[in-house]
């Protein structure tokens, strides 16, 4: 007669457990080591940014990313700038050029912020704004530059979801990084789309 055939025993549990173990710390090491650093690529958000970059050089602009935050306490440096009232939304040369116009705030209400900087300090602007609605939170904000001309467009997102803010008033910090602005005088305009604020800055 035939010998009975030996049933092959199961791996133990604990080597079945080891081995998924290895096989993801080998993957994350991997992943890690090469994958590309910068994010997928978004068609249409990333050709409309590089057609920006494109139109702006060519029009004689230069594009800064601000910080842009809603502080919980007053800012706490003296504000002496005189904004008086500028015509509403972007200046004729930087809408021609924008391929796609930011969210603006409805209305500047009132500008906090001093009359002259030094050109190694970053410069903080209180800004108290109205928005359309209350569906809206603040996404971030930019600086246009050309010449002695700076325009600042705080902008804005729709919140997701049902969720609404509490009133449609907001007040905002924006900050001009260190280094930025070379010494000179230049002609500030902070853009909402029904009203606006312009001042003159000092940079030293």
């Amino acid at each position: 007669m035939p010998a009975p055939s030996r049933t092959r025993q199961p791996w133990p549990m604990k080597w079945v457990v080891l081995a998924i173990i290895l096989s993801i710390g080998v993957y994350t090491f991997l992943t890690l080591k090469y994958r590309r650093p910068d994010r997928a690529f978004r068609p249409y958000q990333d050709l409309r940014d590089r057609a920006n970059i494109h139109r702006l050089l060519d029009a004689g602009f230069q594009r800064i990313a601000l910080e842009a935050d809603l502080p919980a306490d007053p800012l706490s440096f003296n504000s002496n700038v005189r904004a008086t009232a500028a015509a509403a939304g972007l200046p004729p040369g930087l809408r021609e050029t924008l391929v796609e116009p930011p969210r603006l705030p409805a209305e500047i209400l009132g500008v906090s912020a001093t009359p002259a900087v030094n050109s190694m300090f970053a410069y903080p602007i209180g800004v108290k704004c109205s928005l359309p609605d209350n569906k809206q939170q603040l996404a971030g904000a930019e600086l246009y530059v050309r010449g002695n001309e700076l325009v600042i467009t705080p902008e804005f997102e729709h919140l997701s979801g049902g969720l609404l803010a509490r009133n449609r008033e907001r007040f905002i910090r924006l900050t001009v990084p260190a280094g930025t602005l070379k010494p000179g005088s230049y002609h500030v305009t902070l853009v909402g789309s029904r009203s606006s604020r312009t001042w003159t800055l000092q940079v030293h």
